[in-house]
């Protein structure tokens, strides 16, 4: 472990703390006033997984969330890797083994200007009360032994890889006797995550689940288990036994020299970004932010069919207005001001694509520089008219969408009109009347998308919603028996349908449903009477 992990970031002052005094860490702002000492003189390095237990508060207000006091329970992070604000990566960083604190977190180091509604305010300071429970620093990787890791050299930052990233290593494998049976000539490039069956797939798991624990420049040795181990062929010289090696654990020293993050947009690998430069920042476009990129558009043979834009007379365009195809849009959705990135599409995947030429061709590439953007006005800085006006005009814009067959578009459509009135509380009653029928109205909408899109728990959760606001809303009901019908739920779909048909007796939609769910409930009595049949014939 580094040096600079072994003692408490502070800035010279922590004697001060000692005594119950509040004491600063780093140049932030953040304040630190320790309740009891820890039993230890080491604190956690950077990519260790910490567990904690916390209580949390706004200065002068709201309590927040925290983990189960009096018990076992606790939170785990890793830490300096943005899995948590910024106070508490900075904080934690400096604690002991049973040491307690309350950490005093300011605006800068917490949610900043934005806050996190409802809960946290705009520049609000939190107040947390933090006992350092453990970490672990040496590894195993597997939960079973199959792959431990000792760091024997610290990466630089704080990021690390990801499935499906392509990672840039050396190597070097061993016998426990020290035999060499493997080593990278030169750096060595791979897929992490990918099947055997990837061009860029020849080295063995156990390299691949080590990669997503590294830093950038980071050496470690892994001890693995045969199992673990063995997955390519050519690397291993022809004179070594197979039989030998499967007695063996095996010693494989790893240096991570970079990486390429590849970003699964639609969650389906229809979709994927390569990050080719990293942006700034951490903030993203969203629907409506108005963006300037400079793209260009290749087939699989490397021929140009589109190119709009440059560094410096960039396209200008609002995001998810259809002036893009939507896959690409969606791209761009997840890159940062400055990002530079691949984006390879299947063309049978995406709506928007018109051209017969783009057609022909089943994956296409996007070479997309992401320039800059600008975000629409928040919802926290508008008036009660503005919310509503807002409100009602992305739902249209929703609905336009819908209209289209464009269902995740319209989607984020009404999610964004959703959250304008998501606050009502600086309302009038006739604007919370209004309020109301549109957020309403929204629900419903976000349940048919989900519906069309095949998200049925989704669609059940915004159809639970609308029924909180109007219990006895047939469109709802007739929504979340569809979602049960086909999550199979019989039971629950068929307490929404009569619930349905009281209210509206002669509604055909429902009816249809409800046919359907008794042609359901009968084929799955005959399979079961099956299951029963060949049961009992085994038995026999």
């Amino acid at each position: 472990m580094a040096a600079s992990c072994l003692k408490a970031r502070s800035d010279g002052v922590e004697r001060s703390g000692l005594s119950g005094k509040e004491i600063q860490i780093g140049k932030g702002g953040l304040g630190k006033r320790i309740l009891r000492k820890g039993n230890s003189w080491r604190t956690p390095c950077p990519g260790d997984q910490v567990h904690v237990r916390y209580s949390g508060r706004v200065e002068g207000g709201a309590r927040l969330d925290s983990s189960s006091e009096g018990s076992a329970t606790t939170l785990e992070f890793k830490l300096g890797q943005c899995e948590v604000i910024k106070g508490w990566d900075e904080g934690v960083a400096t604690m002991k083994r049973g040491e307690r604190a309350i950490f005093t977190v300011p605006p800068n180091l917490a949610y900043g200007e934005g806050g996190s509604p409802p809960l946290v305010p705009p520049n609000a300071t939190l107040v947390f009360d933090i006992e350092m429970v453990s970490w672990t620093s040496i590894r195993d990787l597997t939960g079973d032994g199959g792959v431990l890791k000792k760091i024997i050299t610290e990466g630089e930052g704080w990021a690390t890889p990801r499935d499906a990233d392509e990672v840039l290593v050396n190597y070097e494998v061993m016998l426990d006797d020290g035999t060499v049976i493997s080593k990278s000539d030169g750096d060595v490039e791979f897929q992490i995550g990918c099947d055997s069956s990837s061009e860029k797939v020849h080295l063995c798991p156990a390299m691949s689940i080590a990669a997503k624990t590294m830093r950038k420049g980071e050496k470690a040795e892994l001890a693995v288990k045969f199992s673990y181990g063995f997955r390519w062929s050519k690397s291993v010289p022809q004179s070594t036994e197979l039989g030998a090696l499967a007695d063996s654990n095996w010693v494989i020293q790893l240096e991570l020299i970079a990486w390429k993050s590849v970003v699964d947009v639609t969650g389906d690998k229809k979709v994927l970004k390569k990050i080719v430069r990293a942006g700034e920042g951490f903030d993203h476009p969203n629907e409506g932010s108005v963006v300037k990129v400079a793209y260009t558009g290749k087939f699989e043979d490397g021929g140009i069919f589109e190119k709009k834009g440059s560094t410096e007379e960039p396209f200008e365009y609002v995001a998810l207005e259809e002036q893009v195809n939507e896959g690409l849009d969606r791209a761009i959705l997840s890159m940062k001001k400055g990002e530079q990135a691949l984006v390879t599409l299947r063309t049978n995947s995406v709506v928007g694509l018109d051209d017969p030429a783009v057609l022909a061709n089943s994956v296409l590439s996007y070479e997309v520089e992401l320039i800059d953007f600008t975000k629409d006005k928040p919802f926290w800085k508008m008036n009660a008219r503005e919310k509503l006006e807002a409100c009602e005009s992305t739902k249209n814009d929703g609905n336009s969408l819908f209209k289209k067959g464009k269902f995740w578009c319209a989607l984020k459509k009404y999610e964004k009109a959703e959250k304008y009135v998501q606050f009502d509380h600086c309302f009038t009653d006739e604007e919370k009347s209004s309020a109301n029928a549109l957020r309403l109205s929204c629900y419903l909408n976000n349940a048919a998308c989900k519906l069309r899109l095949g998200d049925y728990s989704g669609a059940t959760k915004f159809c639970t919603k609308a029924l909180d606001l109007d219990p006895c809303n047939i469109k709802a009901l007739y929504r979340r028996s569809q979602a049960h019908l086909k999550s199979s739920d019989f039971d629950e779909a068929e307490g929404d349908i009569n619930k349905a048909l009281i209210l509206q007796p002669d509604n055909r939609d429902v009816k249809l449903v409800f046919k359907e769910l008794k042609d359901k409930q009968k084929e799955y009595k005959v399979y079961q009477a099956e299951i029963s049949r060949t049961m009992l014939s085994r038995m026999a």
